[in-house]
């Protein structure tokens, strides 16, 4: 019985540990000049690997913030499609897409 309650114990542990913090953004929270994506909110997510998501609400897709985050992409770790896919163009740099800093500031802001 002890062996069992450690165990349980031990489980609980380790899932929070590897659980991810993730708030939701808006456009209207953001600001219409800042916004880099087609939807009107995302949320954002950081793994205790540091790895960075934006993250579809209505389908739960992911989408890689960070180099930490596209190598678990690449690795088969994560399901996710590439952040380009909800990028949109930068409307006063023809050729660009918008700046998604100000997203990944936000989501490190998680990690801590």
């Amino acid at each position: 019985m002890k062996r069992w309650v450690c165990l349980v114990l031990s489980l609980g542990i380790c899932s929070s540990a590897l659980a991810s913090e993730v708030i939701t953004v808006s456009r209207f929270e953001m600001g219409k000049a800042q916004w880099a994506f087609d939807r009107e909110e995302v949320m954002l997510s950081c793994s205790k690997n540091h790895a960075l998501f934006a993250i579809n609400p209505s389908t739960l897709m992911q989408y890689p913030l960070n180099d930490k985050a596209e190598q678990l992409v690449q690795a088969g770790q994560v399901k996710a499609q590439p952040i380009s896919v909800i990028q949109i163009d930068d409307p006063n740099n023809p050729g660009h897409k918008m700046s998604l800093q100000p997203f990944i500031d936000r989501a490190e802001k998680l990690c801590d």
